[in-house]
């Protein structure tokens, strides 16, 4: 078993394999890590021969890559299998070596995991585009769910792939900026998540101090040179309060050499989100110092807290028992924070074995897997992602694979909450997650039969936020509530899919009712009749398509004038464009005027349905529960769709330094990029170096307003953006 210091030993590895640059200390490093076999050696000259004349973009012989790659994962884990296959992890896609001469010299399971790797459709370094970019964005989404589909067939595919991400991120700087960001992004958005759930919480927290140094290098750069220039004076004031609990702890009951207490100063990445999310300078962050400590036994935990609440003030706001409530990656602590005489410090307890899951996650479960007291993290989430993926096969539209990545993302979240049942059984969700997604992570039928909530007893709406601990009942109706508007209300990526994939059903649904409605108004003729020629034309599989593509609309109509009453009326079925207010309606019927219903408020943009009546046309949101009903009830209906030539209005909030000129710039840059400034408003303390303003702008429909905000993000600091353009109270 290894000593515990272990953080210190990956410390000085992650140095060592980020300095190595030849082949022969790189082997020096693995049979340092990885004990010799006959089996190990072969892999490393297989590795090396099959590379021969490939390069890495630092000029490094390419063989290095790999076997840097098997030694970190020699030190996560003593899994062979893993081990061999990071030496070999490229030698199927990028050499010639065979399937067959693999599995002869290594066996199956070691081709297993290679081939798992090789699925993974790599974004290579020489063909990054830009991250903005939707083709980016669904090749991202591809790789991510080859990734992941690939891991569930065997973990170890994702063990080797931290690593060898891991590795590619210490030897960014051989590459061009714009790769170093695109790399740094993926690896921050999915990457550090992936370790994270799997419980590798060293791997983790260098994967995101790495990115963020890459994607932020002047907030990095103000965090790194704070806590440099404040290194003396902190590890005094840490080492005077380790003193002070090894006394306590030796005269309250705990031998010499039963605990033992580690230093910790919190990581860049986590100190950075910490200052965004409370709106804080580095000055201001309680646990920016912290310690942990390591007993043997789990009562030893509670006997160790007991000692320190004792003799310290606690800040009880912020004691969190993970023991008690593990989270789902197998993660064990307690954490709570003190207030010494000098300094705040959070203090995490925890027994040694928990501290070999809290580092190493699933990587100690095979690391240690002799040791009863090890249980591996779960994987659930692992099989929740599978069955996605399993909704959007591969050869599925692009849209469906960026859907399941959002899915991931969302369920890759680093802060979570346990939360009850009635009956007590515990559930796990994300910071900020709702009572929605509570039903949902229960069972995807009480999401859509949700009709109310309670929370600690207490009657809650269903967005409401929950807090650690709280005991969540639903009440169900036999009615579906589809809530289709609240899809960016919910945390967690199985409520999102669900809401998603349930109101697509429903609009397909709506559109088909709505079509034959439409072809009913068109013709005069009552609904069966209609069915009954598009079953003849055998359009049905086609039909629903009437209500979004006005020129399909006028195909299905000439295609079916054979079946109407012949007579002079033929031109009646000719179908005419009426441009109203925001809106362009086809319709053979006169339409003089467009109104609105006093039930829904559909903004532009939004997905709309029209009824007619006394010759105007009375608009709805398509999910609105009164036009279902009509619809229901058939009546008379025509195409409708927004005017895309309008442009849309938003309301802008944001910050800007006070100084001169400033204000003049921004401006500059909205109208380069031709959008039209409609109001300003400031907001202005006299005593504050940061002015606050508030402006209502046009933003034409051919450009992205994601583009725009991004844009923006560059000149100013946004605290809001939202869209304006709501319908129902222009018109």
């Amino acid at each position: 078993m290894r000593p515990i210091d272990e953080d210190l030993l990956l410390e000085k590895l992650i140095d060592d394999v980020k300095n190595c640059k030849d082949l022969t200390r790189a082997k020096e490093l693995l049979f340092c890590i990885c004990e010799s076999d006959s089996t190990l050696e072969k892999a490393v000259e297989y590795c090396v021969f099959y590379h021969e004349g490939q390069v890495r973009k630092s000029g490094e012989p390419y063989a290095i890559h790999p076997i840097l790659v098997a030694t970190l994962v020699g030190f996560l884990s003593d899994n062979k299998a893993a081990i061999l296959a990071a030496l070999l992890h490229d030698i199927i896609e990028d050499t010639e070596c065979t399937e067959e001469e693999l599995v002869k010299n290594f066996g199956h399971d070691v081709l297993k995991l290679v081939l798992g790797l090789t699925k993974i459709i790599e974004i290579r370094e020489d063909n990054l585009i830009p991250s903005k970019s939707k083709k980016n964005l669904t090749k991202s989404a591809l790789t991510f769910r080859n990734m992941l589909l690939a891991s569930t067939q065997d973990v170890g595919v994702l063990i080797v792939k931290l690593c060898d991400r891991l590795h590619n991120m210490l030897t960014l700087d051989a590459l061009r900026e714009d790769k170093q960001k695109r790399i740094s992004e993926e690896t921050l958005v999915v990457y550090a998540p992936i370790a994270h759930r799997l419980g590798i919480s060293s791997i983790k927290n260098y994967l995101e101090d790495l990115s963020f140094k890459y994607l932020m290098p002047d907030e990095y750069n103000i965090i790194e040179n704070y806590i440099n220039s404040n290194d003396q004076q902190m590890q005094l004031g840490l080492n005077e309060f380790i003193s002070k609990i090894e006394i306590l702890f030796l005269s309250n009951g705990f031998r010499q050499g039963s605990f033992k207490i580690q230093k910790r100063i919190k990581h860049s990445y986590s100190i950075y989100l910490k200052m965004q999310r409370k709106g804080i300078g580095i000055e201001e962050v309680l646990d920016l110092l912290g310690v942990r400590i390591l007993v043997e036994k789990v009562s030893d935990c509670y006997l160790a807290l007991g000692i320190l609440h004792t003799n310290f003030n606690p800040l009880i706001s912020r004691f969190k028992d993970y023991i008690a409530l593990p989270k789902q990656n197998g993660y064990q602590t307690i954490h709570t924070t003190l207030f010494d005489t000098k300094n705040i410090i959070e203090a995490q307890i925890r027994t040694f074995d928990m501290h070999k899951i809290a580092e190493f996650g699933i990587a100690a479960h095979w690391k240690y897997k002799e040791d009863g007291s090890i249980v591996a993290p779960n994987l659930d989430w692992l099989t929740d992602i599978s069955i996605q993926s399993a909704n959007n096969p591969q050869n599925a539209e692009d849209y469906n694979a960026i859907e399941l990545y959002e899915y991931a993302k969302d369920s890759l979240y680093v802060e979570d909450i346990a939360v009850y049942s009635p009956k007590g059984e515990i559930f796990t969700l994300p910071r900020g997650a709702t009572v929605l997604d509570f039903a949902y992570e229960v069972h995807t039928k009480i999401g859509l039969h949700a009709k109310s909530a309670y929370v600690n007893r207490v009657k809650v709406p269903l967005l409401t936020e929950l807090k650690n601990g709280d005991i969540v009942r639903v009440v169900t109706s036999e009615d579906k509530f589809y809530r289709c508007s609240w899809i960016d209300s919910v945390k967690t990526g199985k409520a999102k899919a669900s809401i998603r994939e349930f109101c697509k059903q429903k609009i397909r649904e709506i559109n088909l009712a709505s079509a034959i409605n439409m072809l009913s108004f068109v013709f005069g003729v009552d609904k069966n009749k209609i069915e009954a020629w598009i079953e003849k034309e055998n359009l049905g599989r086609r039909i629903r398509e009437v209500t979004n593509d006005n020129t399909y609309l006028k195909d299905i109509v000439n295609g079916l004038k054979k079946y109407a009453k012949k007579s002079y009326w033929f031109d009646k079925y000719e179908i005419q464009e009426y441009n109203i207010g925001n809106f362009l309606i086809y319709s053979n019927h006169k339409i003089a005027n467009v109104d609105f219903d006093y039930c829904c408020h559909p903004k532009r943009g939004d997905a709309v349905v029209a009824f007619v009546e006394g010759g105007n046309a009375i608009v709805h949101h398509k999910l609105c529960d009164r036009a279902e009903k009509m619809i229901e009830k058939k009546r008379d209906m025509v195409f409708i769709k927004w005017d895309s030539n309008i442009p849309k209005s938003y309301k802008l909030i944001f910050s800007l330094e006070n100084k001169k000129g400033v204000l003049a710039e921004f401006l500059a840059v909205l109208a380069k990029m031709q959008i039209n400034l409609l109001t300003i408003n400031l907001a202005k303390d006299i005593n504050s170096t940061v002015d606050y303003f508030e402006i209502t702008m046009e933003i034409p429909e051919n450009i992205n307003p994601d583009s725009v905000r991004e844009r923006l993000k560059i000149h100013c600091k946004i605290l809001d953006f939202v869209s304006l353009s709501d319908a129902y109270k222009e018109s």
